[in-house]
């Protein structure tokens, strides 16, 4: 038997490729050729990964702020501050000051009725007549009618007196009681049992009587409502 021409043993079970006319064959890639290619790979992923980190790192950054900071950084509104009426009482009974009310203007404040311990809403007004560091020059009653839980109003307004009273001879502010559309004259008085006089005569309506005066003293610059009827 004539002897077989020896080959090493990978050729041996090598599969040949089959020779395609005017198609070039592929030429086997030796280990020593796949170094650059994978240099190459490896330099391109640091760039992707470089260029991915760049991208999240320019990104601004937002941190939620807790509510409290959130709302201690923001003003706050300024609200109108009013005045809270005076608040007669015995100990202290100062409700304005003499230089403060000129003729024909009023005031209104709370009244400690200490016979009652309740708190009556009560005004003052500066009388055009009489001198304004005297007790003469000011007249202060209770804004609740004496009968009834209507409240009295103060009337400037002479044109107010004429179409919601039916009172055209005002001459002068006045006092009312819109509930009965009684008047009461601050310049005149009237006479009560008793023979006591009390200013706020009733020139037209049915109420029984003026309002409860609360006595004013006047102590240096200070106006003081010190008792109520």
């Amino acid at each position: 038997m004539p002897d077989q021409p020896s080959h090493p043993p990978n050729e041996r079970f090598k599969a040949e490729m089959p020779e395609i006319p005017g198609v070039a064959q592929p030429r086997p890639r030796s280990a020593g050729n796949a170094g650059p290619w994978l240099v190459i790979a490896g330099l391109l992923a640091v760039l992707v990964a470089v260029f991915v980190a760049g991208k999240l790192f320019s990104k601004p950054h937002h941190t939620e702020t807790p509510a409290s900071v959130a709302q201690s950084d923001i003003p706050a509104p300024v609200a109108d501050i009013t005045p809270a009426v005076p608040v007669a009482t015995e100990q202290d009974p100062v409700i304005a000051s003499v230089s403060e009310l000129k003729p024909w203007a009023s005031k209104q404040f709370t009244f400690h009725n200490r016979s009652s311990g309740e708190y009556v809403n009560a005004l003052i007004l500066r009388l055009p007549t009489g001198s304004a560091v005297q007790s003469s020059g000011y007249w202060s009653f209770s804004m609740r009618a004496a009968f009834g839980t209507c409240q009295l109003e103060f009337l400037d307004d002479l044109q107010k007196i004429k179409s919601d009273y039916g009172y055209a001879q005002a001459r002068h502010p006045m006092v009312g009681n819109p509930c009965s559309r009684t008047l009461f004259d601050p310049l005149k008085y009237a006479q009560l049992a008793g023979n006591v006089l009390t200013r706020g005569a009733i020139i037209q309506g049915s109420d029984l009587r003026p309002p409860l005066g609360i006595e004013i003293k006047v102590h240096g610059k200070d106006i003081l409502a010190t008792r109520m009827e």
